[in-house]
């Protein structure tokens, strides 16, 4: 899209870039920008937002071994890295 036809539609081309489309801006017939969505930005972590709950029913249940049935299926899990080899 030229430079003169975008300046007319800027508002449709931002939205448009914000759903994930990628614009080639074009001066005298040749690419010279490119209009595209940013990245998303991970959500803030917010503590405490859960202590409206209220208190843990069994705190003490953290503190626990845990069975070796659920402790093999989270060392096999992928989400627990394999330990480094030396």
């Amino acid at each position: 899209m030229n430079v003169h036809q975008a300046k007319t539609q800027l508002s449709r081309l931002i939205d448009a870039a914000h759903a994930g489309e990628t614009i080639v801006l074009a001066k005298a017939g040749k690419p010279w920008a490119r209009l595209m969505p940013l990245e998303a930005t991970a959500p803030q972590r917010l503590p405490g937002r859960l202590s409206r709950l209220g208190p843990l029913s069994q705190p003490n249940a953290l503190l626990q071994s845990m069975p070796p049935d659920q402790l093999a299926d989270w060392e096999g899990s992928p989400l627990i890295p394999a330990p480094a080899q030396p």
